[in-house]
C-alpha cells in the first residue's frame, strides 16, 4: 500500500472521529456541562445538538444535582431529537447506571467497600452495598470469605459436622459489617461477586503479583495450609493462595481433609489451573506423590489372598485397607453366598480378613476383593482333610 494511500486512510479514520454520534432513547452517555441556568442544563455529549436537562430529571434520588460548566455527568437519553431539535436527557433516570459505574470504578481502582451482610445460605452471604446504595446487594461466596471467619483450625470430624457448623458460622455472620472487594459484575443477571479474601491479601499483594507473573500451569511451589474445609484445603504459596480440591490431596480416598494435614503444615504443590487472572488457582498435592498404583499392578494379582482390615461399613458393603498401602471394596454379594441385607452382621471395623482379590483397575483405581470366596476354600479344604483322615482311618480298620 503506498503512503499517500495509507495517509488518506489515516485521515478519514481521524475525521470520523469528529462525526456527530447517533443515540437512541435509553442510552446511557457521559457529557460535559456547557450552560447553567434556572430550570435548565445544556450538555455536550458529542452529539448533532447539544442536549438539555430540565425541570425534575434534574434530580436524583430526590435531590437536585448542582452542576457547574465544564463538569463531566452521565445522563440518560429520554428523546434523541424533540421538536426544537434538541436531545432531551435526564440524570434522574441513571441512578441505576451511576451504580454499575460506581461498581466499574471500585474493580479498575481495586477499591474496599464497605458491605452488611443480610441473608446467608449454602454457598455464601447476600450482602448490601450501602456505599453505592442501602438495597443494592452483592454476593460473598463461602470461599472468598476469610478463611479464620468460617473453618476452625483443626478442621471438621466428618462432612455432616462441616456443613452444620458452616451453616451456623454463616447465618453468625448476618448484620456484620465486612469489606470486601469487587472481582465480578454482570448487568444483565444483576449479579455482583465481592472476596473478603482479596481484602485480606492486600499486605502480600505485591508478592501474589509477583507470583503470578513468575508462574505458570505445572509450577511447583512451597506452601502453607491456611484452612481447611469440607471440600479441600487452602494452600498459601509465595502470596498465591488456592485450593487443593479432595480429589488432589491424596492418590487414597480423602473423605476428610482434616485426617491428612492441619492449618501450618508446609507443603509442595503443583498448579495445575489458573483462572479469572489469578483471582482461581487450583494446586495438587497428590500429582507431586508417586501413584501407588504403579505397583498395585504389579504386586497384587487376581485370585491372590491377601489379608485386609475393614475401614468402613456402607450399605452396598465395605471397604478394606490392605497392607496399609491400597483400599479395597468387599461388594455386598461377595459378603456371603446367602442374603445379605446388613453388611455389619458379616464383618467388623478393624478387624482382619482374608479376602481374595477378584478384579483389579487402574483406570478406575478399583480393587475388588471377596470374603465368602476364601470361605468356600477354607471349608473344602476342611471337607478334603475330613474326607481323607476318614479314608485313612478306614485303611487301618482293614488292615
Amino acid at each position: 500500500m503506498s503512503s499517500s494511500i495509507q495517509d488518506t486512510i489515516e485521515d478519514y479514520l481521524e475525521a470520523l472521529k469528529t462525526f456527530p454520534k447517533v443515540f437512541e432513547k435509553g442510552d446511557v452517555t457521559k457529557g460535559s456541562v456547557v450552560r447553567v441556568k434556572e430550570g435548565e442544563v445544556l450538555v455536550n455529549v458529542g452529539g448533532r445538538a447539544e442536549g438539555v436537562i430540565s425541570g425534575r430529571e434534574l434530580s436524583l434520588n430526590g435531590k437536585r444535582e448542582k452542576l457547574a460548566i465544564g463538569e463531566e455527568l452521565l445522563v440518560y437519553v429520554s428523546n434523541p431529537e424533540n421538536d426544537k431539535g434538541q436531545m432531551e436527557l435526564s440524570i434522574r433516570k441513571t441512578g441505576e447506571a451511576r451504580k454499575w459505574e460506581r461498581l466499574d470504578k471500585a474493580i479498575d481502582d481495586g477499591e474496599t467497600l464497605d458491605v452488611k451482610v443480610i441473608e446467608a445460605n449454602n454457598g455464601g452471604v447476600i450482602v448490601t452495598i450501602e456505599e453505592i446504595d442501602e438495597n443494592f446487594r452483592g454476593f460473598i461466596p463461602t470461599s472468598q470469605l476469610s478463611n479464620s471467619r468460617i473453618y476452625p483450625l483443626s478442621g471438621f470430624d466428618d462432612k455432616k459436622q462441616a456443613a452444620r457448623e458452616l451453616q451456623k458460622k454463616l447465618a453468625g455472620l448476618i448484620n456484620e459489617k465486612i469489606e470486601a472487594k469487587v472481582i465480578e459484575i454482570n448487568k444483565k443477571k444483576n449479579r455482583v461477586i465481592l472476596s473478603e479474601k482479596l481484602v485480606d491479601a492486600e499486605m502480600g499483594l505485591e508478592s501474589r503479583e509477583e507470583t503470578l507473573k513468575q508462574c505458570q500451569v505445572g509450577d511447583v511451589l512451597d506452601g502453607e495450609v491456611t484452612g481447611i474445609a469440607p471440600f479441600g484445603l487452602f494452600v498459601n504459596a509465595k502470596g498465591l493462595e488456592g485450593l487443593v480440591h479432595l480429589s488432589e490431596i491424596s492418590w487414597d480416598k480423602v473423605d476428610n481433609p482434616a485426617d491428612f494435614y492441619k492449618v501450618g503444615d508446609e507443603v509442595k504443590v503443583k498448579i495445575i489451573g489458573i483462572e479469572d487472572d489469578g483471582r482461581r488457582i487450583a494446586y495438587s498435592i497428590k500429582q507431586l506423590q508417586p501413584d501407588p498404583w504403579n505397583n498395585i499392578i504389579k504386586k497384587y494379582k487376581v485370585g491372590q489372598i491377601v489379608k485386609g482390615k475393614i475401614t468402613k461399613i456402607v450399605a452396598y458393603g465395605a471397604f478394606v485397607r490392605i497392607d496399609d498401602e491400597v483400599n479395597g471394596l468387599i461388594h455386598i454379594s461377595e459378603l456371603s453366598d446367602g442374603l445379605v441385607t446388613d453388611p455389619g452382621k458379616f464383618v467388623e471395623i478393624d478387624k482382619v480378613y482374608d479376602l481374595e482379590i477378584i478384579s483389579i483397575s487402574k483406570s478406575e483405581r478399583h480393587l475388588g476383593l471377596s470374603l465368602k470366596r476364601v470361605a468356600k476354600k477354607k471349608d473344602g479344604k476342611k471337607v478334603l482333610k475330613e474326607e481323607s483322615a476318614e479314608e485313612l482311618r478306614s485303611l487301618e480298620g482293614a488292615v
